[in-house]
C-alpha cells in the first residue's frame, strides 16, 4: 500500500508543479490575465504565487515537510479562488459557468490539501516513502 500513497501524492502535486512552472514560463500572459481579473499587484503576484505552488507541490510530492506544503497550497488556493474565479461577478452565463467550475475545482483541491495536511501531521513519521516527517 505504500505505493498508493506515493501515487496519490504524485497525482495531487502534478497540477501545482506544472502550474508553478507555467507561472514563470508565461508570467507576462498570466500577469495580464490576473490584472484583468482584478488581482492586486499582478506582476509580483504571479511570481510569488508560482513559487508558493511550486514549493508546496514539490514538498507534498517528495514528502519533505508535507504539512507545510499542504498549507502553502491552501494559502494559494483560497485567495486565488475568490479573486480569479469569482463566478458570481460574471454576467455572461457561459463565462460564469466556466469560472464556477474552476472555483469548485480549487475548493476541492483545498479539501485534498487539508486531507494531506492531516495525514502528514497525524501520521508523518510513519508515512511511507517520504524524506522528512512533518514540520508541525
Amino acid at each position: 500500500m505504500d505505493i498508493v500513497f506515493l501515487v496519490a501524492r504524485i497525482l495531487f502535486a502534478l497540477i501545482f508543479i506544472a502550474s508553478g512552472f507555467a507561472h514563470f514560463a508565461k508570467r507576462k500572459e498570466m500577469a495580464e490575465y490576473a490584472a484583468a481579473m482584478g488581482a492586486p499587484a499582478p506582476g509580483p503576484g504571479v511570481l510569488i504565487s508560482g513559487l508558493v505552488i511550486l514549493a508546496g507541490g514539490l514538498m507534498i510530492l517528495l514528502g519533505i515537510w508535507g504539512d507545510l506544503g499542504a498549507l502553502l497550497l491552501i494559502a494559494f488556493l483560497l485567495p486565488t479562488s475568490l479573486i480569479m474565479h469569482a463566478f458570481w461577478k460574471h454576467e455572461d452565463p457561459q463565462m460564469a459557468q466556466t469560472e464556477q467550475v474552476m472555483f469548485m475545482k480549487n475548493i476541492s483541491l483545498v479539501g485534498g490539501a487539508l486531507a494531506f495536511f492531516w495525514l502528514f501531521v497525524e501520521y508523518g513519521k510513519d508515512l511511507p516513502l517520504t524524506i522528512t516527517g512533518p514540520l508541525f
